[in-house]
């Protein structure tokens, strides 16, 4: 059972694209702009407990091919067992990050535009 939120998988896919498409953009001082879009999504990351951080790296093996749907038990397992470094820093270092974490939810049934319409208009 996936122990995160669609909302805070939808969240984490926005802030996701909003970081790559500032890393990739160079600002007319020769540095990068995005920085406090990485800091918020890597403190969004940081701040979701173990069973959430594991669900969301389950979610983007899923969206991989790493693991199928059918999975997701073992792949949550595999998550919290094999953690070595920082989970932020883990997700933060796929350049797919979003298209996995978008394929994934769809694997598992869940729809992220509903989702991230969720995030981007609460009720």
């Amino acid at each position: 059972m996936l122990e995160i939120s669609p909302e805070k998988i939808a969240y984490v896919i926005i802030r996701a694209r909003e970081y790559d498409s500032g890393v990739n953009a160079w600002a007319h001082s020769g540095q990068r702009t995005g920085h406090g879009t990485e800091t918020e999504l890597s403190e969004f990351i940081g701040s979701l407990n173990m069973d959430e951080q594991a669900s969301l790296v389950a979610v983007m093996w899923i969206g991989r091919d790493t693991f199928t749907a059918e999975d997701l038990a073992e792949a949550i397992q595999t998550a919290k067992s094999e953690r070595r470094a920082p989970t932020e820093n883990y997700l933060m270092g796929e350049p797919q990050l979003a298209d996995y974490l978008e394929a994934g939810m769809e694997a598992l049934g869940i729809s992220p535009e509903e989702a991230e319409d969720d995030v981007h208009h609460p009720v």
